[in-house]
């Protein structure tokens, strides 16, 4: 049997829009104490739109951490008081432009589970109706529209290298829904 820890306290450190720099202290089955830091969210969402003609829509981005552009699908974090799902179609108008009827769930994952509690709920949209892009002030998109034969030779070449969307792209690849 694994061992598990026992929460004795926790304390939020640091609070932003969009997550807590939680500290937190816990007991060991031997009764020993350690500390845990993490980042705990209120979750995300990841959109994978497809158009007609089969081409994904994705997005290129500037990333302030890693002082480099990236190419990613829609997405981000859950918004206080939306579900993932609201989340998920107000994400795919914001930085796309595209809005659709229905959203298909894919599946959801942990991006680091060892810094963070969030969980990534995936969604697949198609029948995509042209509206118009409303990014936040610190986000500026360009879109791409690419095949899963470019998607798949991208993340070959590490052009696309963003975790969150090779998950993402990873849910949605081998669940079926591609075929639809």
């Amino acid at each position: 049997m694994l061992k598990t820890l026992e929460m004795i306290s926790s304390e939020t450190k640091f609070r932003n829009p969009y997550w807590d720099y939680n500290f937190d202290l816990y007991k060991f089955p031997s009764g020993e104490t350690g500390e845990y830091h993490y980042v705990h969210s209120r979750g995300s969402t990841f959109i994978i739109p497809r158009l007609q003609n089969k081409k994904y829509v994705l997005t290129k981005q500037f990333r302030y951490l890693n002082q480099k552009t990236s190419i990613e699908f829609p997405g981000g974090g859950i918004k206080p008081g939306l579900s993932f799902e609201s989340n998920a179609f107000e994400e795919l108008s914001e930085e796309t432009g595209f809005t659709t009827d229905r959203l298909i769930p894919v599946g959801w994952f942990n991006p680091f589970n060892g810094a963070t509690n969030e969980i990534c709920s995936v969604f697949f949209a198609q029948n995509l109706i042209k509206s118009v892009a409303k990014p936040e002030q610190s986000e500026e998109f360009e879109l791409l529209f690419l095949s899963e034969i470019d998607i798949l030779n991208f993340i070959k070449q590490g052009v696309i290298w963003d975790g969150m969307t090779l998950a993402a792209w990873s849910l949605f690849y081998f669940s079926g829904l591609k075929e639809i």
